[in-house]
């Protein structure tokens, strides 16, 4: 929208009211701290929300990969030709055979449920989620036949177990004997301590060498699963669907989505629902902005009808009033991409003193899976929630500009 200079004049008059219009002054700062909050609470809680479901679906897919081939009763017999079959299937990027089962694991008289997992030592050691997550020792010490594990933090927390410690894992199905079956009970070193930021798997992971699992669980040459990672992982079933008829009688192919369809159904859900109610607050900045430059309009309508004797046109007055309000709406847009910016980029000192001034714990990794408060700015989001309070801004000032435009100089100066 051009303006003419003596526009720009008016329009930059009214946006710094006079002595005697603090109150539309008020009103036109509350409504730029309206738009402010509202594009900077929409930007990062939608920032929060992609953050939270990038970061989980990376640690949970980077640890149970994109789709897992699930041997009936446990096992896979022949799962070096599924390996083998399932690389050669085109948009495939891994697959890798490994053990996962649930037992109990002790250590000075403290017992806990704990997840084995045994992979290929090559598969330990290249593991993204696991890669440069120790803590305390190196996923490098783990060698087959060293009877050693690695376990997670928060299992070593509840375990008081550190490295060096021997923990003791116990199998339930061990061998039998006329008095019944005894439990497999074998101890294990701890050779190092990692923690990958899932709280659930940071409390229960144990890992091992693919041979001292089979080994513990009496499985021989056996493996559990095959988890497979794909090119893309929102095309898992499609690339995934030429092996349903190739290892159906040997095993069940889950996706991810099936494995946690519940969990990334309810982030989405939230997503939306939490994105539309704060959306609200724009809407309401849009009508702080309404009523601000409709004030305007009544304190300002003898200048008005003024500016219409000395020539300026009904579309003159439309621009001005316009001017006005978009200015204010732009101006706490920027405001909230810069408070955005500095509440994403200090999000966790930020709910570090909201916890430490209300006394609660309000990012209990228990409740939120992760340890951190994850955050992933999408550009195009971001774009759209501007154009979005910009659209509601405009809206709001057409109709105080065409009363603007519309007043009538001879009736305002009739008895003047």
């Amino acid at each position: 929208m051009l303006l003419s200079r003596y526009e720009r004049m008016v329009a930059r008059r009214y946006l710094l009211p006079g002595r005697g219009e603090a109150f539309i002054a008020v009103v036109a700062g509350i409504s730029l701290g309206a738009v402010m909050l509202g594009v900077a609470a929409l930007i990062v809680v939608m920032s929060v929300m992609n953050g939270f479901r990038a970061e989980l679906f990376d640690k949970i897919t980077g640890l149970n990969g994109h789709a897992v081939i699930q041997g009936y009763g446990g096992q896979l017999r022949d799962w070096r030709e599924i390996v083998e079959e399932v690389r050669a299937t085109p948009g495939v990027t891994s697959a890798t055979p490994l053990i996962e089962q649930p037992l109990f694991a002790t250590f000075n008289g403290r017992a806990e449920a704990v997840l084995v997992r045994g992979m290929q030592i090559e598969d330990i050691r290249n593991n993204p989620v696991l890669d440069g997550k120790e803590v305390i020792g190196t996923l490098g010490s783990l060698t087959p036949g060293c009877e050693c594990v690695g376990i997670g933090s928060r299992l070593a927390d509840q375990l008081g177990a550190t490295v060096g410690s021997s923990i003791s894992i116990m199998n339930p199905l061990g061998s039998s004997t006329p008095f019944g079956t005894v439990p497999r009970i074998v101890k294990y070193r701890v050779a190092t301590i990692f923690e990958v930021g899932i709280y659930d798997y940071d409390k229960a992971f144990v890992v091992m060498p693919m041979s001292d699992a089979q080994t513990l669980l009496l499985l021989g040459d056996a493996v559990g699963m095959v988890e497979i990672d794909t090119e893309d992982p929102d095309r898992v079933d499609q690339i995934l669907a030429p092996l349903n008829d190739k290892v159906g009688e040997q095993g069940q192919l889950i996706d991810w989505r099936m494995m946690n369809s519940e969990l990334f159904e309810a982030l989405s859900v939230d997503r939306v629902v939490t994105s539309t109610v704060l959306s609200l607050i724009i809407v309401v900045a849009a009508f702080n902005i309404l009523s601000s430059l409709i004030m305007l309009v009544r304190a300002k309508t003898r200048d008005i009808a003024i500016l219409r004797t000395m020539g300026a046109s009904r579309s003159s007055m439309l621009r001005i009033f316009i001017t006005v309000g978009t200015t204010i709406g732009t101006l706490g847009i920027g405001a909230g991409l810069v408070l955005a910016a500095i509440f994403i980029t200090f999000r966790q000192q930020v709910v570090s003193f909201i916890g430490l001034v209300t006394g609660q714990n309000i990012w209990d990794p228990q409740m939120r899976f992760l340890s951190e408060l994850p955050a992933k700015t999408d550009p195009w989001e971001v774009f759209g929630v501007v154009v979005t309070a910009f659209i509601l801004t405009f809206l709001a000032t057409l109709i105080p500009a065409f009363r603007a435009a519309g007043t009538d100089p001879v009736e305002v100066l009739r008895y003047e």
